[in-house]
């Protein structure tokens, strides 16, 4: 039996949560979860035997095998590494963290001394097999590669962002092109499928970001391609809201319990 903590019990806490609940996570235990609001971190294990735990430490204390993160860049970088140097293997949803290439190299740096593991889920994005196999091919052959993420989103999902501006509710326009490290820094909570998909191929510095902001718009339109010679793959998903980052890290977890896994 394997464990597991989540940090962060918010609405995507909570989806994970209820996989658990529902014996969506058969060869699993939830042994605790910490949210900064102490009240949702004891909605969180209300019904089960886990601990609502009052900091990040005691969690890591309690030595789960996965700590499944659903909150925020800050907290992830707050716990990761001591997490990785313990041995706990992380399933982080805000993988804009590592756009961070000095956070990247220390959570990489532990993990691989610890034997610890940081699982990428596909969150809204997925493809991420297609996608390190063709920059692996062209690596290898010294191939030029091009990979990127364009990003259509509604307006209202921009307000408060240095990128809002009133015109966008009447027409379509694209803010943002530039690297994903330039978008994460300028969106922490909104392009993390970005980095996670520059992650898969050519890194947050080369691979391109491109957000189009569309009037009325509700969700993320993500169309994700890479391309080098004789090779070309592009992944299109929609979600009308985030509860898919949390389902898959869920898939995620199954997919590491069961006999046969899918890559």
């Amino acid at each position: 039996m394997k464990t597991f903590a989540i940090a962060g019990c918010g609405h995507l806490g909570k989806i994970v949560q209820k996989a658990y609940t529902k014996g969506l996570l058969e060869g699993y235990q939830l042994i605790a979860a910490y949210s900064r609001k102490a009240e949702d971190s004891e909605k969180i294990v209300s019904g089960t035997d886990a601990v609502a735990a009052s900091s990040m430490d005691e969690v890591i204390s309690l030595k789960p095998d996965f700590i499944i993160e659903t909150a925020s860049i800050a907290l992830l970088k707050d716990f990761a590494i001591k997490s990785l140097e313990k041995g706990i293997s992380l399933i982080p949803l805000s993988i804009g963290a590592f756009a961070d290439s000095s956070f990247r190299d220390m959570a990489m740096k532990a993990a691989g001394k610890s034997g610890a593991r940081i699982y990428i889920p596909s969150g809204a994005v997925g493809g991420f097999d297609a996608l390190r196999t063709i920059a692996l091919i062209a690596e290898v052959n010294g191939w030029d590669i091009k990979a990127g993420i364009h990003t259509h989103k509604g307006p209202d999902s921009l307000r408060n962002t240095p990128l809002y501006s009133d015109e966008l509710q009447t027409a379509e326009k694209t803010v943002f092109s530039g690297s994903t490290k330039e978008a994460i820094a300028l969106l922490p909570t909104k392009v993390n499928v970005a980095v996670a998909s520059a992650l898969a191929t050519i890194g947050p510095d080369n691979a391109k970001a491109e957000i189009t902001s569309v009037p009325g718009f509700i969700g993320d339109d993500h169309c994700i391609t890479v391309e080098t010679e004789g090779l070309k793959a592009v992944a299109d998903i929609y979600s009308a809201n985030s509860d898919i980052a949390a389902w898959s890290a869920v898939a995620l977890m199954r997919n590491l319990a069961s006999p046969m896994f899918f890559f």
